[in-house]
């Protein structure tokens, strides 16, 4: 463990936690393409960092290795998919539903390490497997199939969350080791530079403007950087240092819960009895498996 911060660190987790949780309310607010938002999102979140690694960091780049820098980059493209699929899959389908679901990526990681990496799962892993799974299926099918599904297209929207949630999986797998080797900074600015490109290659393929937004739209980008970018996911690397990554891994579980608040509060969105039921099972198979993974 580090020294004592002078702030404590459960209490910057659950800042960080409200901070992430806000993500999907901006982009909803947002009336750019959803491509648009996750570019200026990540390009936001990259400047600054990529200027304090050019500072303190310059001579760590040189020495990243050549397979170390590949698979960073894979973890980049990855990155890059996520936050297209789950800030498209917003469009659609419910707030409730769609965090929920991109949240499911330790399921998918544990699965995905089994199958490339050849890491034991667990009885109580494979347990937990199972119940997100189970939830996942009922939060899908059965608002779909009982016609009271909150948005326009749900099941497709669901289906975008959960290929962002696999997606994230292949960028924490792809990542695993390469933190044991390279520094926060350089890491996190050599992944989300690669990011950036694939995010404005996805903009530029579909035709939209980079520029013409109006002053709301900048402010929503600078919140998205801001809010659960740099206070969200920095932070939550920080709390690492000081507090078990069980107890911060589980902590994330409470983004569905603070963003459904949120689009209660703010979009006037209910979710549905079958997405509640459905959301809480899916939270039930995670905390199980993350909690597992981290024993």
């Amino acid at each position: 463990m580090s020294s004592k911060p002078a702030v404590s660190p459960k209490a910057g987790l659950a800042a960080a936690v409200v901070a992430v949780s806000a993500g999907a309310i901006l982009v909803r607010l947002s009336d750019a393409p959803s491509s648009v938002a996750a570019f200026y999102r990540v390009l936001f979140t990259t400047l600054p960092l990529a200027a304090i690694a050019a500072w303190r960091y310059r001579g760590e780049f040189a020495r990243i290795r050549s397979r170390d820098l590949a698979f960073a980059v894979l973890s980049g493209v990855a990155l890059a998919v996520h936050f297209a699929a789950w800030f498209e899959s917003l469009r659609w389908t419910s707030v409730a539903a769609s965090v929920t679901l991109v949240q499911a990526q330790p399921v998918f990681v544990s699965i995905g390490a089994w199958l490339l990496l050849r890491e034991r799962v667990t009885r109580r892993m494979a347990a937990g497997i199972a119940v997100a799974v189970g939830g996942m299926a009922s939060m899908s099918l059965g608002d779909f199939l009982a016609g009271v599904a909150v948005g326009p297209r749900p099941l497709y929207g669901n289906a975008l969350a959960l290929a962002g949630a696999v997606a994230a999986a292949g960028y924490v797998l792809a990542g695993r080791s390469l933190r044991q080797r390279i520094s926060l900074i350089p890491y996190v600015t050599v992944v989300y530079g690669v990011c950036v490109v694939v995010l404005l290659a996805f903009v530029l393929a579909a035709g939209h403007p980079l520029t013409g937004y109006p002053a709301r739209e900048w402010l929503l980008f600078a919140g998205l950087a801001v809010g659960p970018g740099l206070l969200g996911h920095t932070v939550l690397n920080w709390a690492l240092a000081h507090l078990e990554s069980s107890v911060v891994s589980v902590s994330l579980l409470g983004e569905p819960v603070g963003a459904t608040l949120l689009a209660f509060a703010l979009l006037s969105e209910t979710p549905t009895p079958i997405t509640i039921a459905g959301g809480c099972v899916v939270l039930a198979g995670i905390y199980v498996t993350a909690t597992a993974a981290q024993s």
